[in-house]
C-alpha cells in the first residue's frame, strides 16, 4: 500500500494512516535522524499536530510504500530519502511501545504479527512447592 504524503499533512495524519494499517505498530517522527538499529531519544519526538512542512528537509510530495513486505528500516529510509523526515517504527509489547531497533530488518507484516501476539499467562500452581510435608 502506497500513501501520498504532501506538505499539507500533519504528523498526526501520517501516524493515523499507519496505525489504521498496523494497529499494533506506531510511527513516530523525530527532529534528528538515526541509523538503522539505533533508537531515537523520546525527548526529540515531534508533536503530532506539527505540519510536516516545518520538520522536513526535502520539500516535495512523495509516495511512501507502507506495504506489509517493507521492513521497518525500509520504511524509515523512504521517509528520510524522499521527504527528509526522521521516522521510527514502534511495536506494541503488552502495554508498552518499543522502538524496533533490534528488529529493524523485519517486515511491517511480521512486526504487526509479533505485536498482535499475546503470550498466555503462566500457569502457576496455588501451592507452595517449598512447603515441608
Amino acid at each position: 500500500m502506497k500513501v501520498l504524503i504532501t506538505e499539507e499533512f500533519l504528523v498526526r495524519s501520517i501516524q493515523e494512516e499507519f496505525h489504521f494499517l498496523y494497529p499494533h505498530l506506531k510511527l513516530e517522527f523525530f527532529r534528528q535522524p538515526h541509523h538503522p538499529y539505533d533508537g531515537s531519544p523520546l525527548t526529540d519526538r515531534v508533536h503530532p499536530d506539527t505540519p510536516i512542512d516545518e520538520i522536513r528537509d526535502i520539500h516535495c510530495a512523495a509516495w511512501i510504500d507502507m506495504g506489509a513486505q517493507i521492513t521497518a528500516t525500509g520504511l524509515e529510509q523512504q521517509f528520510a530519502h524522499l521527504l527528509g523526515l526522521s521516522a521510527q517504527v514502534f511495536r506494541k509489547s503488552g502495554s508498552i511501545w518499543l522502538q524496533t531497533t533490534d528488529t529493524d530488518d523485519r517486515t511491517l507484516g511480521d512486526l504487526e504479527a509479533a505485536g498482535r501476539f499475546q503470550a498466555p499467562a503462566a500457569n502457576i500452581p496455588d501451592i507452595d512447592l517449598n512447603e515441608q510435608t
